[in-house]
């Protein structure tokens, strides 16, 4: 799909092209979530997609401490945390959690954390350390919206400037902007994970069409960009000014109705 037709209706999406599909991978926040809570309709469109053998993996910016819930509680194959530090997947009956983190951070990677979230805490008014940071092991996470009133574009682009100047590689979501030491990001490690652990390999261009993304923010950049079936739910387009690379489809919902929506779909295609 060329870069102008992207961001068509989901509906415009093949029959045959979703019933192809074989794995989704999604953000998590305004993208399986609405207004920071996981609805019982979105969470049954996890359930339906696992029950009908499609895999499901979170691709997310939230912190180690959740992704091991998600990993053990949530119907989902496997997660992929804090913008790719690391991947969690639990093995049910041998009662296993297998967590494999990427990268090589500097030594003192936490006390850097620790001084840069201070200065950029005093730097930036109304941005707050994410209430998450606490149990986070990779990344800095700078609130600008979940738990304080929403900053303005300027302030979200100061903390990206701030920990780029760090040394840190920086990504507005939307409610936080991350920042860490160490070159990966969501598709690098989402790449590995498939591989390692699913012995996946989306070089195969066959292979790659036969998974779908679905995201809503610029952290979702480097997905929208790789996935040729990728999905923006219809808040994406708060963020179109922004996006460097637009998703090749959206749903007419807006996040976590908009993940019900792309279940649905895809499981008609399959009854179908």
């Amino acid at each position: 799909m060329s870069p102008k037709s992207r961001m068509r209706p989901l509906a415009e999406l093949s029959l045959q092209a979703r019933s192809r599909i074989v794995g989704v991978l999604a953000d998590v926040d305004d993208t399986i979530t609405s207004d920071g809570r996981l609805t019982a309709a979105a969470y049954a469109a996890l359930e339906r997609l696992h029950a009908a053998g499609i895999k499901v993996i979170p691709v997310t910016g939230r912190p180690a401490g959740w992704c091991d819930h998600i990993a053990r509680m949530w119907p989902v194959d496997a997660v992929v945390g804090e913008n790719g530090a690391f991947w969690m997947r639990y093995d049910a009956k041998a009662r296993r959690l297998r967590a494999v983190f990427v990268g090589h951070p500097p030594p003192d990677r936490q006390s850097r954390i620790e001084t840069l979230a201070a200065e950029i805490l005093a730097a930036v008014p109304g941005c707050a350390l994410a209430s998450d940071q606490f149990c986070r092991v990779a990344d800095l996470a700078i609130d600008f919206c979940e738990d304080v009133a929403p900053l303005p574009r300027a302030a979200v682009d100061a903390i990206v400037q701030r920990m780029e100047a760090a040394g840190m590689r920086a990504k507005v979501s939307s409610i936080h902007v991350n920042g860490w030491f160490g070159d990966y990001d969501k598709l690098s490690t989402t790449r590995r994970m498939l591989a390692e652990e699913f012995d996946i390999s989306l070089e195969n261009g066959l292979e790659l069409e036969r998974w779908i993304f679905v995201g809503d923010s610029p952290n979702d950049v480097p997905m929208f960009a790789f996935f040729p079936n990728s999905v923006g739910v219809a808040n994406v387009l708060d963020f179109a000014d922004r996006l460097e690379a637009k998703p090749a489809w959206i749903t007419s919902a807006r996040s976590g109705a908009g993940f019900v929506e792309l279940g649905a779909a895809l499981l008609a295609a399959r009854k179908a």
